[in-house]
């Protein structure tokens, strides 16, 4: 015969409930559930503190890539890096004073760039060089993607604010160029609002596709707007041609103003051919000296001006 204590289990919870005093067992079945802190939820200050706990090494790896970058960027301009030189990633990181990640993050950031190019045998990269031809092509690809940028400036409408700060931007070389002689520093402030004249035109394009484009092409130091006019003082009249190019310079945002997308765009291919009319003298020459990122130019011939 079965057991009837093993058949019918005792009810414990129960018994135990029952031995309470009445007070107590009130209080028992009255008692309020845990809060979520008390079953391990975590605290607003305790996330936030392993958030940035989290977020240090990102932040410290993004600081070190933008040194490496700069420090890399500044070896190569200033010619110690010479075009052709390989870098290894183990150098790199001696040399720049950084962690393995973030030197080779920068090396990717140059090669985007086109002061670095991938060495497909190995995947290191080297120091690129670049021949007249490659310097035309850059300056033309700038200009292209920049008379692209005047046609949907005057395509879009731009405000009347924007066509002001753009006069007025104009405004500020017209001053330089009435002085009877033209300064060095006259010279360094025409160059500034010269380029900010091509970055609102690109601004007024409202194409953030456009804008990436014409960033990446205006990176390489010879191919940004203002990157032969100091080496043109040396070859030619400088005076003629900064009042030729001033002069496209309104008729570029007359035409915007205007709206009439296909004269600003050819307007603004002329302007950008302007600057390589004296491209092979300069790249022959001792001019060339005053080009920016000259350091990357091979092939020079001083004998072919």
């Amino acid at each position: 015969m079965r057991n009837p204590a093993l058949t019918h289990p005792p009810d414990i919870a129960g018994r135990q409930a029952d031995a309470l005093s009445p007070d107590r067992a009130a209080a028992h079945h009255a008692s309020p559930a845990r809060s979520p802190r008390a079953v391990g939820a975590r605290s607003p200050e305790r996330d936030k503190t392993v958030s940035h706990a989290l977020q240090a090494p990102v932040e410290r790896v993004r600081t070190q890539t933008a040194k490496a970058t700069q420090t890399l960027r500044g070896l190569i301009l200033n010619g110690d890096l010479a075009p052709g030189e390989r870098l290894s990633e183990a150098d790199m990181v001696e040399r720049l004073g950084v962690s393995r990640t973030p030197a080779r993050m920068a090396m990717i950031r140059l090669q985007e760039e086109g002061l670095l190019e991938e060495i497909p045998s190995s995947g290191g990269f080297c120091v690129r060089g670049y021949t007249e031809d490659e310097v035309l092509a850059a300056l033309e690809i700038r200009g292209t993607l920049e008379s692209l940028a005047a046609r949907f400036a005057a395509e879009r409408a731009p405000t009347a604010g924007e066509l002001e700060e753009l006069r007025a931007c104009a405004g500020e070389m017209d001053a330089v160029l009435r002085r009877k002689t033209i300064s060095p520093s006259d010279l360094a402030a025409y160059t500034a609002s010269n380029d900010r004249f091509h970055q609102l035109v690109g601004k007024l394009a409202r194409s953030p596709n456009l804008a990436r484009q014409l960033d990446r092409a205006s990176a390489l130091p010879f191919a940004s707007p203002s990157s032969l006019i100091l080496a043109q003082s040396e070859v030619v009249d400088l005076p003629v041609i900064l009042v030729i190019a001033q002069d496209q310079h309104h008729c570029i945002v007359d035409a915007i103003e205007e709206r009439d997308g296909t004269r600003a765009e050819s307007l603004m291919r002329e302007h950008a051919r302007l600057a390589t009319r004296h491209l092979h003298r300069i790249f022959h020459g001792e001019a060339s000296k005053l080009v920016p990122g000259h350091t990357l130019f091979v092939g020079v011939n001083p004998s072919s001006p």
